[in-house]
């Protein structure tokens, strides 16, 4: 009978997840699960308090609560077989532990980055209000610190602005001209994402103390993506993002490592070799304020141009308008 590795390796995987992915502060494992792909998220709002009668008597007020399930619909699997002559030679560094670590560093960690900014994105363009539309050359050093402070204004934003709960993502040109900017006096340095000096490095920075991050791999950064096999931008309609805000407090990114699975040559018949399999779910939510339960607390401005796929492997993605 296979051993089901997921459970053993989960805190290395996880911890590769926090490490190398750019949404690592929005990344949580601390749910309860209900089943094998669902959990349950509480919704509470209260109403407010009124007049005081010195008559007598105290205002009764009312409250709802909701145990709302929430199922992960980001089920993805891959299986590789490593034949023992690749096991042999290379002295076991095709080893399954490090085939399964390599796999979720540079293949499992980027897609779920491109889901979520892709899914938040989504929810904040069926917002009004929370998204724009802005082609990326109608950005300057003169006007970019300016437009960046509008969009953290937009809607109830200020409210996450002033507990400090709101994060930025910006693609790079935003960033190289942020840096160009007279206007933006704040230091913009090279950091790593994650705790501890061994997470993913990029370029951070901050106005108003909202947290900016810049996107340097942009395949990831696009509002639609087709997750047929890996995760490419789709033609004609994705487009890329400018900048994307998401409050920690609301936005989660769930992952679940369900099984992954190791035969020894012999105890399966797909071939002379290890069979390593892997099948994961994840997903992004967008939780509504404990307020009024809205969904205020993301906002997306996205380019006006569409991905055009390339027509050469060798060329650089092209967008048109």
């Amino acid at each position: 009978m296979a051993l089901n590795y997921a459970e053993a390796w989960s805190p290395d995987l996880l911890e590769i997840m926090e490490q190398e992915s750019l949404i690592s502060p929005f990344i949580t494992t601390a749910v309860k699960w209900v089943g094998k792909k669902t959990f349950h998220f509480t919704q509470m709002n209260t109403s407010g308090y009124k007049a005081h009668n010195r008559n007598g008597g105290w205002n009764r007020g009312s409250f709802e609560q909701n145990d709302v399930p929430f199922t992960l619909s980001h089920d993805r699997d891959i299986e590789f077989l490593v034949d023992v002559s690749d096991v042999d030679e290379t002295n076991q560094t095709a080893s399954i532990k490090n085939i399964s670590e390599v796999f979720h560093k540079t293949q499992q960690v980027p897609e779920m980055d491109a889901y979520f900014f892709s899914k938040v994105a989504t929810e904040a363009q069926k917002l009004d209000g929370y998204h724009s539309s802005t082609a990326i050359a109608t950005y300057t050093k003169e006007n970019v610190y300016s437009k960046l402070k509008t969009m953290l204004k937009a809607g109830k934003l200020r409210r996450y602005v002033g507990m400090g709960a709101l994060i930025t993502y910006v693609s790079s040109t935003i960033m190289d001209l942020l840096e160009q900017s007279t206007d933006f006096t704040r230091k913009i340095e090279m950091t790593q994402i994650a705790e501890g000096g061994i997470g993913l490095e990029t370029r951070i920075t901050d106005i108003d103390g909202v947290t900016l991050i810049e996107v340097i791999d942009d395949e990831r950064f696009y509002d639609k993506f087709d997750f047929t096999e890996g995760f490419a931008p789709v033609a004609s309609t994705s487009h890329k993002i400018n900048v994307l805000i998401a409050s920690p407090l609301t936005v989660k990114c769930v992952p679940k490592i369900n099984n992954i699975y190791y035969f020894a040559p012999g105890a399966h018949t797909q071939g002379d070799g290890y069979l390593y399999q892997d099948h994961s779910l994840s997903d992004t939510f967008v939780f509504p304020n404990g307020k009024d339960n809205k969904i205020d607390s993301i906002y997306v401005d996205v380019d006006t141009a569409t991905y055009t796929a390339p027509t050469d492997s060798n060329e650089d993605d092209e967008e048109t308008a």
